[in-house]
Protein backbone atom coordinates (compact mmCIF):
# COMPACT_ATOMS: atom_id res chain seq x y z
CA UNK A 1 0.00 0.00 0.00
CA UNK A 2 1.08 3.60 -0.49
CA UNK A 3 3.59 4.46 2.18
CA UNK A 4 3.33 7.39 4.57
CA UNK A 5 6.95 8.46 4.53
CA UNK A 6 8.46 10.16 7.57
CA UNK A 7 9.37 13.82 7.00
CA UNK A 8 12.56 14.16 4.96
CA UNK A 9 15.16 16.46 6.56
CA UNK A 10 16.71 17.84 3.39
CA UNK A 11 19.46 19.95 4.93
CA UNK A 12 20.50 17.17 7.28
CA UNK A 13 20.71 14.72 4.37
CA UNK A 14 22.96 17.08 2.42
CA UNK A 15 25.27 17.60 5.38
CA UNK A 16 25.46 13.91 6.22
CA UNK A 17 26.10 12.75 2.64
CA UNK A 18 29.25 10.76 1.99
CA UNK A 19 30.22 8.51 -0.91
CA UNK A 20 33.64 6.93 -1.03
CA UNK A 21 34.81 5.85 -4.49
CA UNK A 22 37.57 3.26 -4.14
CA UNK A 23 40.51 3.20 -6.53
CA UNK A 24 39.50 -0.20 -7.86
CA UNK A 25 35.84 -1.02 -8.37
CA UNK A 26 33.99 -3.46 -10.61
CA UNK A 27 30.21 -3.41 -10.30
CA UNK A 28 29.74 -7.00 -11.50
CA UNK A 29 32.20 -8.44 -8.98
CA UNK A 30 31.85 -6.00 -6.11
CA UNK A 31 28.05 -5.73 -6.07
CA UNK A 32 26.34 -8.57 -7.96
CA UNK A 33 28.78 -11.38 -7.14
CA UNK A 34 29.07 -10.25 -3.52
CA UNK A 35 25.30 -10.25 -3.10
CA UNK A 36 25.12 -13.72 -4.62
CA UNK A 37 27.56 -14.97 -1.99
CA UNK A 38 26.26 -13.13 1.04
CA UNK A 39 22.47 -13.11 0.75
CA UNK A 40 21.33 -14.77 -2.42
CA UNK A 41 17.76 -13.88 -3.35
CA UNK A 42 15.73 -13.19 -6.47
CA UNK A 43 17.39 -10.48 -8.53
CA UNK A 44 15.19 -10.68 -11.59
CA UNK A 45 11.60 -11.57 -12.42
CA UNK A 46 11.61 -11.93 -16.21
CA UNK A 47 8.16 -12.08 -17.80
CA UNK A 48 7.76 -13.05 -21.46
CA UNK A 49 5.58 -11.15 -23.91
CA UNK A 50 2.59 -13.43 -23.17
CA UNK A 51 2.55 -12.16 -19.58
CA UNK A 52 2.43 -15.75 -18.30
CA UNK A 53 5.87 -17.27 -18.86
CA UNK A 54 8.07 -16.27 -15.93
CA UNK A 55 11.74 -16.89 -15.13
CA UNK A 56 13.30 -16.00 -11.80
CA UNK A 57 17.03 -15.42 -11.58
CA UNK A 58 18.90 -15.02 -8.31
CA UNK A 59 21.94 -12.78 -7.78
CA UNK A 60 24.08 -15.93 -7.83
CA UNK A 61 22.45 -16.95 -11.14
CA UNK A 62 23.38 -13.59 -12.68
CA UNK A 63 26.92 -13.93 -11.36
CA UNK A 64 27.40 -17.44 -12.77
CA UNK A 65 25.79 -16.64 -16.13
CA UNK A 66 27.85 -13.47 -16.58
CA UNK A 67 31.04 -15.39 -15.74
CA UNK A 68 30.19 -17.82 -18.52
CA UNK A 69 29.88 -14.95 -20.97
CA UNK A 70 33.08 -13.34 -19.66
CA UNK A 71 34.86 -16.60 -20.51
CA UNK A 72 33.32 -16.51 -24.00
CA UNK A 73 34.70 -12.98 -24.46
CA UNK A 74 38.13 -14.15 -23.32
CA UNK A 75 38.02 -17.05 -25.80
CA UNK A 76 37.34 -14.49 -28.55
CA UNK A 77 40.35 -12.49 -27.29
CA UNK A 78 38.15 -9.50 -26.55
CA UNK A 79 40.31 -7.23 -24.41
CA UNK A 80 39.79 -4.59 -21.76
CA UNK A 81 38.80 -1.35 -23.48
CA UNK A 82 37.34 -3.02 -26.59
CA UNK A 83 33.93 -1.64 -27.53
CA UNK A 84 30.94 -3.96 -28.00
CA UNK A 85 27.72 -2.80 -29.65
CA UNK A 86 24.82 -4.40 -27.73
CA UNK A 87 21.17 -4.58 -28.85
CA UNK A 88 19.13 -6.89 -26.65
CA UNK A 89 15.50 -6.49 -25.58
CA UNK A 90 14.27 -6.92 -22.01
CA UNK A 91 15.68 -10.43 -21.53
CA UNK A 92 17.88 -12.00 -18.84
CA UNK A 93 20.62 -12.19 -21.49
CA UNK A 94 20.89 -8.40 -21.30
CA UNK A 95 22.24 -8.73 -17.75
CA UNK A 96 24.44 -11.68 -18.64
CA UNK A 97 26.08 -9.68 -21.43
CA UNK A 98 26.52 -6.36 -19.61
CA UNK A 99 27.82 -7.94 -16.40
CA UNK A 100 30.14 -10.22 -18.40
CA UNK A 101 31.52 -7.20 -20.22
CA UNK A 102 32.04 -5.38 -16.91
CA UNK A 103 34.03 -8.31 -15.51
CA UNK A 104 36.45 -8.37 -18.45
CA UNK A 105 36.65 -4.62 -19.01
CA UNK A 106 34.97 -4.78 -22.42
CA UNK A 107 32.99 -1.55 -22.91
CA UNK A 108 29.34 -2.27 -23.71
CA UNK A 109 27.42 0.19 -25.92
CA UNK A 110 23.71 -0.52 -25.36
CA UNK A 111 21.43 0.52 -28.20
CA UNK A 112 17.66 0.70 -28.29
CA UNK A 113 15.94 -2.09 -30.18
CA UNK A 114 14.46 0.48 -32.57
CA UNK A 115 17.81 1.25 -34.19
CA UNK A 116 18.09 0.86 -37.96
CA UNK A 117 21.06 -0.48 -39.93
CA UNK A 118 22.18 3.10 -40.53
CA UNK A 119 22.01 3.85 -36.79
CA UNK A 120 24.10 0.76 -36.06
CA UNK A 121 26.68 1.70 -38.66
CA UNK A 122 27.00 5.19 -37.15
CA UNK A 123 27.44 3.90 -33.59
CA UNK A 124 29.87 1.11 -34.45
CA UNK A 125 32.08 3.44 -36.48
CA UNK A 126 31.99 6.30 -33.97
CA UNK A 127 33.21 3.94 -31.23
CA UNK A 128 35.41 1.71 -33.37
CA UNK A 129 33.55 -1.29 -31.96
CA UNK A 130 35.13 -4.75 -32.36
CA UNK A 131 32.06 -6.73 -31.32
CA UNK A 132 28.33 -6.73 -32.01
CA UNK A 133 26.09 -8.69 -29.65
CA UNK A 134 22.42 -8.80 -30.72
CA UNK A 135 19.34 -11.00 -30.68
CA UNK A 136 18.34 -12.93 -33.79
CA UNK A 137 15.81 -10.36 -35.04
CA UNK A 138 18.59 -7.78 -35.35
CA UNK A 139 21.09 -9.90 -37.32
CA UNK A 140 19.83 -8.63 -40.67
CA UNK A 141 20.38 -5.00 -39.61
CA UNK A 142 23.95 -5.70 -38.52
CA UNK A 143 24.65 -7.59 -41.75
CA UNK A 144 23.37 -4.60 -43.72
CA UNK A 145 25.81 -2.32 -41.88
CA UNK A 146 28.70 -4.74 -41.62
CA UNK A 147 30.38 -3.87 -44.93
CA UNK A 148 30.75 -0.24 -43.84
CA UNK A 149 32.15 -1.11 -40.37
CA UNK A 150 35.86 -2.00 -40.78
CA UNK A 151 36.54 -2.39 -37.04
CA UNK A 152 33.81 -5.01 -36.51
CA UNK A 153 35.44 -8.43 -35.97
CA UNK A 154 33.19 -10.58 -33.78
CA UNK A 155 29.45 -11.11 -34.22
CA UNK A 156 27.45 -12.84 -31.48
CA UNK A 157 23.79 -13.80 -31.88
CA UNK A 158 21.41 -14.55 -29.01
CA UNK A 159 18.50 -16.95 -29.45
CA UNK A 160 19.28 -18.08 -32.98
CA UNK A 161 21.96 -18.94 -35.49
CA UNK A 162 23.53 -17.18 -38.45
CA UNK A 163 26.42 -17.96 -40.74
CA UNK A 164 29.63 -16.35 -39.56
CA UNK A 165 28.13 -15.56 -36.14
CA UNK A 166 29.00 -17.05 -32.75
CA UNK A 167 25.98 -18.60 -31.05
CA UNK A 168 25.65 -16.96 -27.66
CA UNK A 169 23.58 -19.84 -26.28
CA UNK A 170 25.94 -22.60 -27.41
CA UNK A 171 29.09 -20.73 -26.45
CA UNK A 172 27.79 -19.90 -22.97
CA UNK A 173 26.56 -23.45 -22.42
CA UNK A 174 30.05 -24.74 -23.19
CA UNK A 175 31.86 -22.12 -21.12
CA UNK A 176 32.86 -22.50 -17.49
CA UNK A 177 31.01 -20.56 -14.81
CA UNK A 178 34.27 -20.35 -12.86
CA UNK A 179 36.08 -17.06 -13.37
CA UNK A 180 39.26 -16.01 -11.61
CA UNK A 181 39.08 -12.26 -11.06
CA UNK A 182 42.79 -12.17 -10.26
CA UNK A 183 43.60 -13.51 -13.72
CA UNK A 184 41.69 -10.69 -15.41
CA UNK A 185 43.01 -7.18 -16.01
CA UNK A 186 42.58 -5.00 -12.92
CA UNK A 187 39.55 -2.73 -13.23
CA UNK A 188 39.80 0.75 -11.80
CA UNK A 189 36.82 2.88 -10.76
CA UNK A 190 37.77 5.37 -13.48
CA UNK A 191 37.99 2.75 -16.25
CA UNK A 192 35.37 2.99 -18.98
CA UNK A 193 32.43 0.65 -18.40
CA UNK A 194 29.65 1.77 -20.76
CA UNK A 195 29.10 4.12 -23.66
CA UNK A 196 25.65 5.60 -24.25
CA UNK A 197 24.63 7.76 -27.17
CA UNK A 198 22.60 10.89 -26.50
CA UNK A 199 19.06 10.98 -27.85
CA UNK A 200 19.87 13.35 -30.70
CA UNK A 201 17.05 15.88 -30.26
CA UNK A 202 19.18 18.76 -31.58
CA UNK A 203 22.14 17.08 -33.35
CA UNK A 204 23.65 13.72 -34.23
CA UNK A 205 23.91 11.49 -31.13
CA UNK A 206 27.06 12.07 -29.09
CA UNK A 207 29.05 9.41 -27.21
CA UNK A 208 28.84 9.60 -23.43
CA UNK A 209 31.33 7.42 -21.59
CA UNK A 210 30.39 6.03 -18.17
CA UNK A 211 33.12 4.62 -15.95
CA UNK A 212 32.82 1.96 -13.25
CA UNK A 213 32.26 4.56 -10.53
CA UNK A 214 29.05 5.59 -12.34
CA UNK A 215 27.43 2.40 -11.09
CA UNK A 216 28.34 3.20 -7.50
CA UNK A 217 27.25 6.85 -7.85
CA UNK A 218 23.75 5.60 -8.67
CA UNK A 219 23.39 4.89 -4.95
CA UNK A 220 22.34 8.56 -4.87
CA UNK A 221 19.57 7.80 -7.39
CA UNK A 222 18.41 4.71 -5.51
CA UNK A 223 18.67 5.98 -1.94
CA UNK A 224 17.13 9.43 -2.27
CA UNK A 225 14.73 9.57 -5.20
CA UNK A 226 13.79 5.94 -5.73
CA UNK A 227 13.87 5.14 -2.00
CA UNK A 228 14.75 1.51 -2.74
CA UNK A 229 14.94 -1.23 -0.12
CA UNK A 230 16.13 -4.81 -0.21
CA UNK A 231 12.59 -6.17 0.00
CA UNK A 232 11.32 -4.14 -2.96
CA UNK A 233 10.11 -5.48 -6.29
CA UNK A 234 11.01 -2.61 -8.58
CA UNK A 235 9.73 -1.98 -12.11
CA UNK A 236 11.00 0.77 -14.39
CA UNK A 237 9.44 0.95 -17.84
CA UNK A 238 12.36 1.42 -20.22
CA UNK A 239 14.04 0.12 -23.33
CA UNK A 240 17.35 -1.55 -22.55
CA UNK A 241 19.21 0.76 -24.93
CA UNK A 242 18.46 3.99 -23.07
CA UNK A 243 20.44 5.34 -20.14
CA UNK A 244 17.17 5.06 -18.21
CA UNK A 245 17.87 1.34 -18.10
CA UNK A 246 21.05 2.05 -16.14
CA UNK A 247 18.97 4.12 -13.71
CA UNK A 248 15.99 1.81 -13.40
CA UNK A 249 16.86 -1.83 -14.05
CA UNK A 250 20.60 -2.09 -13.38
CA UNK A 251 22.48 0.01 -10.87
CA UNK A 252 20.14 1.41 -8.17
CA UNK A 253 18.02 -1.73 -7.68
CA UNK A 254 20.98 -4.13 -7.74
CA UNK A 255 22.93 -1.87 -5.36
CA UNK A 256 19.95 -2.01 -2.98
CA UNK A 257 19.62 -5.78 -3.31
CA UNK A 258 16.07 -5.40 -4.62
CA UNK A 259 14.25 -7.56 -7.17
CA UNK A 260 13.92 -6.14 -10.69
CA UNK A 261 10.78 -6.68 -12.75
CA UNK A 262 11.42 -7.17 -16.47
CA UNK A 263 8.64 -7.51 -19.05
CA UNK A 264 9.45 -8.27 -22.68
CA UNK A 265 6.18 -7.16 -24.23
CA UNK A 266 6.13 -5.10 -27.41
CA UNK A 267 4.36 -1.76 -27.48
CA UNK A 268 2.38 -0.72 -24.44
CA UNK A 269 -0.58 -2.75 -23.21
CA UNK A 270 -1.92 -0.76 -20.25
CA UNK A 271 -4.09 -3.57 -18.90
CA UNK A 272 -1.22 -6.07 -19.09
CA UNK A 273 1.05 -3.72 -17.14
CA UNK A 274 -1.56 -3.22 -14.44
CA UNK A 275 -2.12 -7.00 -14.21
CA UNK A 276 1.62 -7.57 -13.80
CA UNK A 277 1.86 -4.99 -11.02
CA UNK A 278 -0.97 -6.86 -9.30
CA UNK A 279 0.34 -10.38 -9.93
CA UNK A 280 3.97 -9.82 -8.99
CA UNK A 281 3.32 -7.43 -6.10
CA UNK A 282 5.39 -4.59 -7.51
CA UNK A 283 6.24 -2.17 -4.71
CA UNK A 284 8.16 0.61 -6.46
CA UNK A 285 7.27 1.75 -9.96
CA UNK A 286 8.76 4.23 -12.43
CA UNK A 287 7.17 5.33 -15.68
CA UNK A 288 7.22 8.37 -17.95
CA UNK A 289 4.35 10.84 -17.57
CA UNK A 290 2.89 9.63 -20.86
CA UNK A 291 2.16 6.28 -19.24
CA UNK A 292 0.62 7.82 -16.13
CA UNK A 293 -1.60 9.92 -18.42
CA UNK A 294 -2.75 6.76 -20.22
CA UNK A 295 -3.56 5.12 -16.88
CA UNK A 296 -5.47 8.26 -15.91
CA UNK A 297 -7.81 7.73 -18.86
CA UNK A 298 -8.67 4.22 -17.65
CA UNK A 299 -10.83 2.78 -14.92
CA UNK A 300 -8.20 1.01 -12.82
CA UNK A 301 -10.55 0.14 -9.96
CA UNK A 302 -10.66 -3.49 -11.11
CA UNK A 303 -6.96 -4.00 -10.41
CA UNK A 304 -5.43 -4.62 -7.00
CA UNK A 305 -2.55 -2.14 -6.95
CA UNK A 306 -2.23 -2.18 -3.18
CA UNK A 307 1.33 -3.51 -3.27
CA UNK A 308 2.58 -0.17 -4.63
CA UNK A 309 4.27 1.90 -1.94
CA UNK A 310 6.33 4.43 -3.96
CA UNK A 311 5.92 5.72 -7.52
CA UNK A 312 8.25 7.94 -9.50
CA UNK A 313 8.20 9.66 -12.87
CA UNK A 314 11.01 10.54 -15.25
CA UNK A 315 11.87 11.08 -18.88
CA UNK A 316 9.95 14.33 -19.27
CA UNK A 317 8.44 16.87 -16.88
CA UNK A 318 5.37 15.63 -15.03
CA UNK A 319 2.02 17.32 -15.49
CA UNK A 320 0.05 17.98 -12.27
CA UNK A 321 -3.10 16.41 -13.73
CA UNK A 322 -1.36 13.04 -14.18
CA UNK A 323 -0.20 13.21 -10.57
CA UNK A 324 -3.70 13.91 -9.28
CA UNK A 325 -5.25 11.05 -11.24
CA UNK A 326 -2.69 8.47 -10.12
CA UNK A 327 -2.96 9.57 -6.50
CA UNK A 328 -6.72 9.17 -6.63
CA UNK A 329 -6.44 5.71 -8.21
CA UNK A 330 -3.65 4.21 -6.09
CA UNK A 331 -3.05 6.44 -3.09
CA UNK A 332 0.51 6.99 -4.33
CA UNK A 333 2.01 10.35 -5.13
CA UNK A 334 4.33 10.49 -8.13
CA UNK A 335 7.78 11.75 -7.21
CA UNK A 336 9.32 13.48 -10.21
CA UNK A 337 13.05 13.31 -10.86
CA UNK A 338 15.49 14.79 -13.34
CA UNK A 339 18.79 13.78 -14.87
CA UNK A 340 20.40 13.00 -18.20
CA UNK A 341 22.43 10.41 -20.06
CA UNK A 342 25.40 12.48 -18.88
CA UNK A 343 24.46 12.33 -15.17
CA UNK A 344 22.82 10.32 -12.45
CA UNK A 345 19.63 11.64 -10.86
CA UNK A 346 20.54 15.23 -9.93
CA UNK A 347 17.21 16.85 -8.97
CA UNK A 348 14.34 15.02 -7.32
CA UNK A 349 11.34 14.96 -5.05
CA UNK A 350 12.38 12.75 -2.14
CA UNK A 351 10.07 10.44 -0.17
CA UNK A 352 8.79 12.43 2.79
CA UNK A 353 9.46 15.81 1.20
CA UNK A 354 6.64 18.15 0.26
CA UNK A 355 5.75 17.73 -3.39
CA UNK A 356 4.98 20.88 -5.31
CA UNK A 357 3.16 19.63 -8.42
CA UNK A 358 5.05 20.59 -11.55
CA UNK A 359 8.39 20.99 -9.78
CA UNK A 360 11.29 18.61 -10.35
CA UNK A 361 12.16 18.94 -6.66
CA UNK A 362 15.51 19.89 -5.13
CA UNK A 363 19.16 19.03 -5.88
CA UNK A 364 20.23 15.63 -4.60
CA UNK A 365 22.77 15.32 -1.77
CA UNK A 366 26.31 15.07 -3.06
CA UNK A 367 25.86 17.48 -5.98
CA UNK A 368 25.73 21.27 -6.20
CA UNK A 369 23.10 22.20 -8.77
CA UNK A 370 22.74 25.83 -9.80
CA UNK A 371 20.39 27.84 -12.00
CA UNK A 372 22.90 30.07 -13.75
CA UNK A 373 23.34 32.56 -16.59
CA UNK A 374 25.62 32.32 -19.62
CA UNK A 375 28.57 33.58 -17.56
CA UNK A 376 28.16 31.07 -14.73
CA UNK A 377 26.52 33.43 -12.25
CA UNK A 378 23.61 32.10 -10.19
CA UNK A 379 20.43 33.94 -11.17
CA UNK A 380 17.86 35.36 -8.80
CA UNK A 381 14.90 33.32 -7.57
CA UNK A 382 12.18 32.82 -10.18
CA UNK A 383 14.44 33.92 -13.05
CA UNK A 384 15.07 31.54 -15.94
CA UNK A 385 18.60 30.15 -16.11
CA UNK A 386 20.56 27.10 -17.17
CA UNK A 387 20.42 23.96 -15.04
CA UNK A 388 24.06 23.26 -14.23
CA UNK A 389 26.28 21.04 -12.07
CA UNK A 390 29.12 22.78 -10.26
CA UNK A 391 32.49 21.20 -11.07
CA UNK A 392 34.30 20.13 -7.93
CA UNK A 393 37.32 18.14 -6.83
CA UNK A 394 36.85 15.24 -6.72
CA UNK A 395 34.69 15.15 -9.85
CA UNK A 396 30.94 15.27 -9.07
CA UNK A 397 29.63 11.72 -8.56
CA UNK A 398 28.02 10.23 -11.65
CA UNK A 399 28.85 13.16 -13.94
CA UNK A 400 30.47 12.21 -17.24
CA UNK A 401 33.83 13.71 -18.21
CA UNK A 402 33.55 14.36 -21.94
CA UNK A 403 31.72 13.73 -25.19
CA UNK A 404 34.08 11.15 -26.63
CA UNK A 405 35.71 12.39 -29.82
CA UNK A 406 33.89 15.74 -29.73
CA UNK A 407 36.04 18.36 -27.97
CA UNK A 408 33.89 21.25 -29.25
CA UNK A 409 30.72 19.83 -27.67
CA UNK A 410 32.67 19.07 -24.48
CA UNK A 411 33.96 22.64 -24.28
CA UNK A 412 30.47 24.01 -24.81
CA UNK A 413 29.11 21.87 -21.96
CA UNK A 414 31.95 22.37 -19.46
CA UNK A 415 32.61 26.09 -18.91
CA UNK A 416 32.73 28.73 -16.20
CA UNK A 417 33.26 26.04 -13.57
CA UNK A 418 29.97 24.31 -14.39
CA UNK A 419 28.53 21.54 -16.53
CA UNK A 420 25.68 23.08 -18.53
CA UNK A 421 22.92 20.50 -19.03
CA UNK A 422 21.36 22.33 -21.97
CA UNK A 423 18.09 22.62 -20.02
CA UNK A 424 16.65 25.70 -18.37
CA UNK A 425 14.62 26.16 -15.20
CA UNK A 426 13.69 28.53 -12.42
CA UNK A 427 14.30 28.09 -8.70
CA UNK A 428 11.82 29.34 -6.11
CA UNK A 429 12.64 30.86 -2.73
CA UNK A 430 12.50 27.44 -1.05
CA UNK A 431 14.97 25.85 -3.44
CA UNK A 432 12.49 23.92 -5.59
CA UNK A 433 13.45 23.76 -9.28
CA UNK A 434 10.89 24.20 -12.04
CA UNK A 435 11.68 22.96 -15.54
CA UNK A 436 11.29 25.47 -18.37
CA UNK A 437 12.72 23.74 -21.45
CA UNK A 438 15.79 23.09 -23.54
CA UNK A 439 18.00 26.16 -23.74
CA UNK A 440 17.22 26.60 -27.41
CA UNK A 441 13.48 25.97 -26.94
CA UNK A 442 12.65 29.14 -24.95
CA UNK A 443 10.21 31.42 -26.76
CA UNK A 444 10.61 35.19 -26.50
CA UNK A 445 7.44 36.97 -27.55
CA UNK A 446 6.90 40.71 -27.08
CA UNK A 447 9.57 40.67 -24.38
CA UNK A 448 8.03 37.73 -22.49
CA UNK A 449 10.03 34.52 -22.02
CA UNK A 450 7.71 31.56 -22.44
CA UNK A 451 8.37 27.92 -21.53
CA UNK A 452 7.10 25.47 -24.17
CA UNK A 453 6.53 22.89 -21.44
CA UNK A 454 4.24 25.25 -19.53
CA UNK A 455 2.07 25.73 -22.61
CA UNK A 456 2.14 22.00 -23.37
CA UNK A 457 1.05 21.27 -19.79
CA UNK A 458 -1.97 23.49 -20.29
CA UNK A 459 -2.79 22.02 -23.70
CA UNK A 460 -2.73 18.44 -22.44
CA UNK A 461 -5.47 19.23 -19.94
CA UNK A 462 -7.89 20.03 -22.77
CA UNK A 463 -10.14 17.02 -23.34
CA UNK A 464 -9.50 17.03 -27.10
CA UNK A 465 -5.69 17.00 -26.86
CA UNK A 466 -3.74 13.77 -26.44
CA UNK A 467 -0.26 15.13 -27.23
CA UNK A 468 1.31 18.43 -28.21
CA UNK A 469 4.58 20.17 -29.00
CA UNK A 470 5.13 23.90 -28.73
CA UNK A 471 7.81 25.92 -30.56
CA UNK A 472 8.63 29.49 -31.47
CA UNK A 473 7.62 30.86 -34.85
CA UNK A 474 9.23 34.06 -36.17
CA UNK A 475 6.88 37.06 -36.15
CA UNK A 476 7.59 40.55 -37.49
CA UNK A 477 5.61 42.30 -34.75
CA UNK A 478 6.36 40.22 -31.63
CA UNK A 479 9.73 38.71 -32.56
CA UNK A 480 8.32 35.23 -31.98
CA UNK A 481 4.91 33.76 -31.35
CA UNK A 482 3.85 30.48 -29.76
CA UNK A 483 2.93 27.77 -32.24
CA UNK A 484 1.40 24.49 -31.08
CA UNK A 485 1.39 21.20 -32.99
CA UNK A 486 -1.49 19.16 -31.60
CA UNK A 487 -2.54 15.51 -31.85
CA UNK A 488 -6.23 15.07 -31.13
CA UNK A 489 -7.76 12.41 -28.92
CA UNK A 490 -10.10 9.85 -30.52
CA UNK A 491 -13.54 11.28 -31.22
CA UNK A 492 -12.34 14.80 -32.04
CA UNK A 493 -11.93 16.24 -35.52
CA UNK A 494 -9.85 19.26 -36.59
CA UNK A 495 -11.80 22.48 -37.06
CA UNK A 496 -11.36 26.22 -36.73
CA UNK A 497 -13.86 26.18 -33.88
CA UNK A 498 -11.77 23.61 -32.01
CA UNK A 499 -8.63 25.71 -32.53
CA UNK A 500 -10.34 28.68 -30.97
CA UNK A 501 -11.65 26.59 -28.11
CA UNK A 502 -8.15 25.24 -27.37
CA UNK A 503 -6.68 28.73 -27.48
CA UNK A 504 -9.32 30.11 -25.11
CA UNK A 505 -8.79 27.15 -22.78
CA UNK A 506 -5.04 27.86 -22.51
CA UNK A 507 -5.70 31.59 -21.93
CA UNK A 508 -7.86 30.70 -18.95
CA UNK A 509 -5.48 28.10 -17.54
CA UNK A 510 -2.26 30.11 -17.73
CA UNK A 511 -1.15 33.69 -18.42
CA UNK A 512 -2.95 34.93 -21.55
CA UNK A 513 0.28 35.98 -23.31
CA UNK A 514 1.37 32.31 -23.34
CA UNK A 515 -1.46 30.96 -25.44
CA UNK A 516 -0.60 29.49 -28.88
CA UNK A 517 -1.42 32.06 -31.53
CA UNK A 518 -1.16 29.27 -34.09
CA UNK A 519 -2.49 25.74 -33.67
CA UNK A 520 -1.73 23.07 -36.25
CA UNK A 521 -3.34 19.63 -36.02
CA UNK A 522 -1.09 16.66 -36.75
CA UNK A 523 -1.44 12.89 -36.99
CA UNK A 524 2.05 12.41 -35.51
CA UNK A 525 5.04 14.36 -34.21
CA UNK A 526 8.69 13.83 -35.21
CA UNK A 527 10.51 11.91 -32.51
CA UNK A 528 13.89 10.42 -31.74
CA UNK A 529 14.24 6.67 -31.36
CA UNK A 530 13.99 7.18 -27.60
CA UNK A 531 10.57 8.78 -28.03
CA UNK A 532 11.53 12.41 -27.39
CA UNK A 533 9.93 15.04 -29.59
CA UNK A 534 12.36 16.57 -32.08
CA UNK A 535 11.39 20.21 -31.61
CA UNK A 536 14.37 21.13 -33.76
CA UNK A 537 12.45 19.75 -36.76
CA UNK A 538 9.27 21.56 -35.77
CA UNK A 539 11.17 24.82 -35.27
CA UNK A 540 12.64 24.44 -38.75
CA UNK A 541 9.14 24.02 -40.15
CA UNK A 542 7.90 27.07 -38.25
CA UNK A 543 10.90 29.09 -39.44
CA UNK A 544 10.21 28.21 -43.07
CA UNK A 545 6.52 29.10 -42.64
CA UNK A 546 7.47 32.46 -41.14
Amino acid sequence: MAENFPPFDYEAARKAFALEIPEHFNFAFDVVARRGRENDKTALIAVAADGETVERHSYADLDRASSRFANVLSDLEAAKGDAAFVMIPRLPAFYQVLLGCMKTGVVAMPGTNLLTAKDIEYRVNEAGARLAIVTAEHVEKVEAARGQCPTLEHLIVIGGAAEGWTSFDKACAAASEELDQEALPAIRADDQMLVYFTSGTTSMPKMVGRNQSYGLAHSITGDYWMGLREDDVHWTLTDTGWAKAAWGIIFPPLLAGATVMLYDGEGFDAEMHLRLIERHKVTTFCAPPTIYRLFAQMDVSGFDLGSLRHCIGAGEPLNPEAMRSWKQATGCDIYDGYGQTETINIVANFPGMEIRPGSMGKPVPGLDIGIIDDDGTIVADNEVGHIAVRLTAPHPPGLFHEYIGDPAATAQAFRNGWYYTGDTATRDADGYIWFVGRSDDIITSSGYRISPFEVESALIEHQAVVESAVVAKPDALRGEIVKAFVILAPGHEPSEALKTDIQDFVKQLTAPYKYPREVEFREALPKTISGKIRRVDLRAEADSDG
